[in-house]
């Protein structure tokens, strides 16, 4: 028996599977998928051959259809597409797209080629914001899993991230993923066997890479590491001076140790604007990569380095593959607003107080110098956020003693230091007094300086929050929906309070959500999940939520409501809706700041339209150079050393203070230098060895096997017709459908049916077939549950007799289609991947074969007829059933001698299957002498239909 053939066991009938294991048989039932895959010992079942005859596996026949298995055409037609998409194990050279329920663009599959020509694969995935890393990842991850050269692996994220990358793997690569983090790690123990960890026992993990970083958490996990890990964020994971950050890279440094274990890291921003750390980053991929020059590579170099590295932007993929449409196009705004007349005098005050805290600071040691510097820089940041901000530092600060001190780590917490994310809570400790002697002075300024904030409350004179809210109704009212970024809790909380009252007057259905760290990940992903796509919405966040998260499924505009100090987390904030998977053919980017707001002009001037300019020119994002902070830290503390009638006296911020302008310039020029280098590494490194066209062969002749999406429809409309399920397109958006989902509608399809449909409070389902999927709706592709479901129910029908199936496997129509009687033929082929050094694999796929005349002597059609004759053959007159039980009584005996006569149509296609496989690996540089595909007879007649001339019919 090999594998391929079809045996019989427990009294029914199997596929036999290939099997790692010699001493073990693996079945799959004829119309089930992998996951149905049960394990027979077969030194159990010698045990067993006296006593239980029916637990032997044994060679058996697929059972041909009958001329009692009669219907029409359409029921034929039904059952080439529900067996077509029960396929898993699809011919093609990609093994994963059968299993994927997703639709890659071509130029996602790149990484994946890339991959397919490492042993062990080692890629750094360094593609622009939104272009689609995680897709990328999760191809590489699947066709690994089902070519079987991983049994597991492990994804390490930020604990943020850890939901998004399960909900991702499950729902886009039909895998079943545990989390591991702090809050599941004693759920999960009680799953597992006594002798075996939780890394060994679960074969998907997505683990918080914070968790696992501790030396508590970090042994057990190296121990037992899974055969290929990725890392999302990988930045996040370079060494640095924080001491979490070295410890992420400690881990991942440590697990890429192993020489064979494949290591995935993504990241938009390799080197953060920190060249050593690119380099260090690169060393994870292959040691020898730590000698390397990123600035000066030669060619050789080059060579290497882009075997593991892919580094592409928006415009390299819209230029070479096709990729026009893919992404949204941005339009950036600038947005002003003017401080009112009580918070212009609340600003000065606190800007008297800041102004007082730096200058009494010169004389001071150096280390409590800053201290002044930093408080006063992080009491206007909160003074210019909101009064609620300001208010809260001042309420704070009043709850410390005199003395004190503000920890040297804490100053990313006020610079938003790029390598951490900041947290969006008031940083009061930065209020704290160096000198106990001045307490009392103090303490009478911050009460005065707290009064006016509460003021400003009461009285509602904040015209940031007023134009703010116009603003953000005009993004609704022309159909946006909003994200408004803030960067401290109480801003985002008072914003939302204000905008939930003016949009309940403006815009009832408007809803307004608001999510900060304050939120455990959980809440957060369920506030969000929360939101109804189907009401214009307002999200109001913090940067708890700027980094890596997928917002564009419902947002397609970011306003700033705070500008960021950091260049990165303005992209970062953007990326969130400007990404593969919006549907929103423009995305508004709006940066919002007070014309009279001197710390606002600051940062625009010296980071924020530097780093638009490089933008515009370069069409990607480029990293801040790593001194980026002290020279924010150097203008706003120049600005503090002015006296406020100096400050607005200048023209240009900084013109007269030539040593800081000097340093500002040199900063440019490097950023600049910085952004020169990355553009000549974008297009040294975005792979245009790989053809598209070479990529989009391989994925038609996929989509003939498997079906693509629009076989996937058709499908789900004919099956909905043969099972009463009413569907109808939405009127108002094209591609989108609605489905019945009403208790009475339930209640008519059998039970298989009801359990794989979602819940829904409204009775509607809503549903695309399109990738990316309209906004609203849910995708549904050949490997969603309830299309799995479907197709699996009605061939299993059909095959077994279960009252009157839908799909039918007989069918007998007259037609005007043909001249002259002709017979069309479904077949299930099985062909075995025998390749080197690997155990072999099975592949499927459902052909329509169709000759004419007398089935001893068939003159075969080409392909194409016969599945043009299947799709559009209709009939034109009555047959009588005693007719068409005669006509099928005159074929289907005589399948043995048909079976014979299309042999060598078989082994014509198994070697147009070889060549396709072929062409890929040659792509890939690959071995091909040894590799070799066979198809395993006989085939399935899954059915038959005999399409009669309609000439002399009435």
């Amino acid at each position: 028996m090999n594998p391929g053939s079809i045996v019989r066991c427990r009294n029914r009938d199997w596929v036999l599977l290939p099997s790692p294991d010699e001493g073990v048989y693996l079945l799959r039932p004829l119309t089930g998928a992998t996951e149905d895959v049960v394990a027979v010992h077969k030194g159990l079942m010698e045990l067993a051959k006296f006593d239980f005859a029916e637990e032997q596996v044994r060679s058996a026949a697929f059972p041909v259809p009958t001329r009692d298995d009669l219907s029409d055409a359409a029921g034929a037609h039904l059952l080439w597409q529900s067996a077509r998409l029960t396929l898993r194990e699809g011919a093609s050279p990609f093994r994963s797209l059968g299993r994927i329920s997703i639709r890659p663009k071509t130029y996602q599959f790149v990484p994946l080629l890339m991959a397919l020509r490492l042993d062990p694969v080692r890629l750094l995935i360094a593609d622009d914001v939104g272009v689609g890393k995680t897709i990328e990842a999760l191809l590489i991850a699947r066709e690994l899993w089902d070519r079987g050269e991983i049994r597991r692996f492990c994804v390490l994220c930020p604990p943020s991230l850890c939901d998004q990358w399960q909900k991702e793997l499950a729902e886009k690569a039909n895998l079943e993923p545990v989390v591991v983090r702090s809050g599941t790690v004693s759920q999960l123990e009680r799953q597992k066997p006594r002798s075996k960890t939780i890394y060994e026992h679960f074969p998907v993990i997505v683990a918080s890479i914070d968790y696992l970083k501790s030396d508590r958490n970090r042994h057990a996990f190296l121990l037992h590491c899974p055969d290929l890990v990725i890392v999302d964020e990988a930045h996040g994971a370079s060494p640095a001076n924080s001491e979490a950050q070295q410890q992420r890279y400690e881990l991942v440094r440590n697990l890429s140790q192993a020489p064979d274990r494949h290591l995935i890291l993504l990241t938009a921003t390799p080197h953060s604007g920190i060249t050593s750390a690119f380099t260090t980053l690169l060393s994870l991929l292959r040691p020898d990569f730590v000698r390397m020059d990123a600035a000066n590579l030669s060619e050789p170099e080059r060579i290497e380095l882009a075997k593991h590295f892919v580094q592409r932007t928006r415009k390299d993929i819209e230029s070479a593959w096709q990729g026009s449409g893919c992404f949204p196009s941005r339009d950036p705004k600038d947005k002003i607003y003017h401080l009112s007349p009580h918070y212009r005098e609340f600003f000065q005050r606190t800007y008297d107080y800041c102004h007082q805290l730096v200058t009494q600071s010169q004389g001071l040691e150096e280390r409590r110098k800053k201290v002044h510097q930093w408080a006063a820089l992080a009491l206007l940041r909160c003074a210019m956020s909101s009064p609620a901000a300001a208010l809260a530092a001042f309420e704070e600060r009043k709850k410390r003693q005199a003395g004190d001190e503000y920890g040297l780590d804490e100053r990313g917490q006020v610079m938003e230091a790029s390598d951490e994310s900041a947290s969006d809570e008031t940083p009061v400790s930065a209020l704290a007094s160096t000198e106990a002697a001045s307490w009392d002075s103090e303490l009478r300024r911050l009460r005065e300086l707290q009064r006016m904030a509460a003021r400003l409350l009461e009285e509602r004179a904040d015209s940031k929050l007023e134009r703010c809210r116009e603003l953000v109704l005009d993004l609704l009212r022309e159909g946006f929906h909003p994200i408004v970024w803030c960067r401290f809790v109480a801003t985002a909380e008072y914003l939302g309070d204000g905008l939930k009252a003016f949009l309940a007057d403006k815009l009832p259905s408007a809803t307004v959500t608001v999510v900060t760290g304050r939120l455990g990940d959980e809440e957060r992903r369920e506030k969000i999940a929360q939101i109804d796509p189907e009401r214009p919405r307002v999200l109001v966040a913090t940067d708890c939520l700027s980094e890596g998260i997928n917002l564009q499924e419902k947002f397609s505009a970011a306003l700033h409501y705070d500008l960021p100090w950091n260049p990165n987390r303005m992209e970062q904030r953007e990326g969130r809706v400007d990404r593969f998977g919006q549907t929103a053919p423009v995305v508004k980017a709006i940066r919002f700041f007070g014309a009279d707001n001197p710390v606002d002009g600051a940062v625009l001037e010296v980071l924020l339209n530097k780093a638009r300019e490089i933008h515009k020119t370069l069409g990607t994002h480029v990293p801040v150079p790593e001194e980026s902070e002290s020279v924010t830290e150097a203008l706003l503390n120049a600005l503090l050393l002015r006296t406020p009638r100096e400050r607005y006296k200048a023209p240009s911020l900084f013109q007269d203070d030539d040593s800081l302008e000097a340093h500002i310039q040199r900063f440019h020029l490097r950023w600049q230098a910085d952004a020169e280098r990355e553009k000549v590494n974008r297009t040294r490194f975005a792979q245009r060895a790989i053809k598209p066209e070479e990529v989009q062969r391989e994925l038609e002749a996929a989509d003939a096997v498997l079906g693509d999406p629009e076989a996937v429809r058709d499908f789900l409309l004919n099956a909905a017709q043969r099972l009463q399920i009413f569907i109808e397109p939405d009127r108002n958006h094209t591609g989108v459908y609605r489905i019945a989902l009403s208790e009475a509608a339930r209640a008519t399809l059998p039970e298989a049916l009801r359990e794989a449909l979602p819940a829904s409070r409204s009775g509607k389902w809503t549903v695309s077939f399109e990738s990316p999927t309209p906004e609203g709706a849910e995708y549904l592709g050949r490997n969603h549950r309830f299309v799995a479901t479907l197709a699996r129910y009605l061939l299993e029908e059909a095959l077994t007799r279960k009252g009157a199936a839908r799909a039918a496997r007989c069918g007998v129509i007259a037609t005007r289609a043909v001249p002259g009687p002709t017979t069309l033929l479904l077949l299930r082929v099985r062909y075995l991947v025998e390749q080197p050094d690997r155990p072999p694999l099975l592949s499927e796929e459902v052909r329509v074969l169709g000759f004419g005349g007398d089935p001893t002597s068939p003159a075969w059609l080409p392909d194409e007829q016969a599945l043009r004759l299947l799709a559009e053959a209709r009939p034109v007159a009555n047959v009588p059933r005693e007719e068409k039980q005669r006509r099928l009584a005159q074929v289907l005996p005589r399948w043995p001698e048909l079976e014979r006569a299309l042999r060598p149509l078989l082994d014509q296609r198994a070697e147009e299957l070889e060549g396709a496989h072929k062409r890929i690996r040659q792509a890939l540089r690959l071995r091909v002498r040894e590799w070799r595909l066979r198809p395993q007879l006989p085939p399935d007649l899954l059915g038959l239909l005999l399409l009669l001339p309609a000439e002399g019919r009435p």
